[in-house]
């Protein structure tokens, strides 16, 4: 039986997409016959506490010589010291979802210095897998990984079966938007919040917003949008719901009529394409890796930041219903194209099989 040990921070069940996907790898890896062997890393990460990271380094310097690691890069792009001390001896395996120096926030000065340990770290191991394209050309580009070290893997999306969305045709119907995403500014509710602020086409009035995320990971952004709904006069009108069990998000995808998120940055996107599976309309931003998972005539891409795109895509499928019909059709269609996550299992078992040789 092959056997991996698979790094990770913080908490592995923590409803969010890059978890998500560790946590979908793992059970594929598992149902695939390979023995998976945790290693919680701990809290903090990208800023750990000193203690947190020493003993990071220390869980990675007690795992047999020879052994296959696959390291979470939300922690392993501050590893580079311990990566250095260890790769002679361990196949590793750096999973990266996205840079972290491209973390929306960041002043200069944080930026470089995640930049610098990430860079650092990835010189070290044997290969890096990535969600996406985009995220592959950034890691080539930031951290001058060789092209043929790195592996693109996109996650898989569950594909329910066909259901009809709750009418919405009336004029007097509510337009449910939806979106899923960690409170964080890199989310871009902000940016949302001032497109709906500003809405006035047709029906422009009859919609509610549910947002589906954690509220503890920046306390204070969660502050600062409950004090902007109230400056936009929109109270009453969003609902946060905080994070939910995996099971009861389909839920809020069945109710939901339209699927809006106005990332100012992705890795790749995944409740973008949850949203597709569920034959949602599509509104969203969120740099190359969404612009590239978005089908045309499904979705509408704003670029990032651009809080008329979102304004002009929002008027038209809140106010259209003829319109959203016909991107309802599209999505299902679209998502037909998207792997599953057996696919993505396979194919992160065999890159695993070739890093072991």
């Amino acid at each position: 039986m092959p056997t991996v040990f698979f790094a990770y921070p913080g908490d592995l069940e923590t409803p969010t997409g890059g978890y998500g996907y560790d946590r979908r790898i793992v059970s594929g890896l598992r149902e695939l016959g390979w023995q998976v062997r945790l290693v919680p890393l701990g809290d903090g990460f990208p800023y750990p506490a000193a203690e947190t990271l020493r003993g990071a380094a220390d869980k990675l310097a007690a795992l047999p010589d020879a052994t296959l690691v696959v390291v979470d890069g939300l922690a392993f792009g501050v590893l580079d010291k311990a990566a250095a001390t260890e790769a002679g001896r361990l196949r590793l395996v750096a999973l990266v979802h996205h840079p972290l120096c491209l973390e929306n926030g960041l002043d200069e000065e944080g930026a470089q210095a995640l930049l610098k340990s990430e860079r650092a770290a990835l010189r070290h191991v044997r290969r890096v897998i990535v969600t996406s394209p985009a995220t592959a050309a950034q890691v080539h580009d930031l951290f001058a990984v060789p092209e043929e070290r790195i592996t693109t893997i996109l996650p898989g999306t569950d594909k329910p079966e066909p259901y009809a969305r709750p009418s919405s045709d009336l004029a007097s119907d509510v337009v449910r938007l939806l979106s899923v995403g960690t409170i964080v500014p890199r989310k871009g509710y902000d940016l949302l919040f001032d497109a709906l602020a500003g809405l006035a086409g047709p029906n422009s009035a009859n919609w509610h917003l549910d947002i589906v995320g954690g509220k503890d990971a920046d306390p204070a952004c969660y502050t600062a949008l409950k004090k902007q709904i109230g400056a936009l006069g929109l109270d009453g009108r969003i609902t946060f719901h905080g994070a939910v069990a995996q099971q009861r998000l389909p839920g809020f995808y069945r109710a939901a009529h339209v699927f809006v998120l106005a990332s100012r940055y992705e890795g790749y996107g995944m409740a973008y394409t949850e949203a597709l599976a569920h034959g949602l309309p599509v509104i969203g931003s969120g740099g190359g890796a969404v612009r590239d998972t978005l089908p045309e005539g499904a979705a509408i891409y704003c670029g990032t930041e651009d809080v008329a795109a979102l304004r002009a895509g929002l008027d038209r499928l809140i106010g259209h219903p003829e319109e959203r019909a016909r991107y309802e059709t599209a999505a299902r269609q679209a998502a037909g194209a998207l792997p599953d996550w057996t696919a993505s299992s396979v194919r992160f078992a065999e890159t695993l099989r070739e890093v072991a040789q």
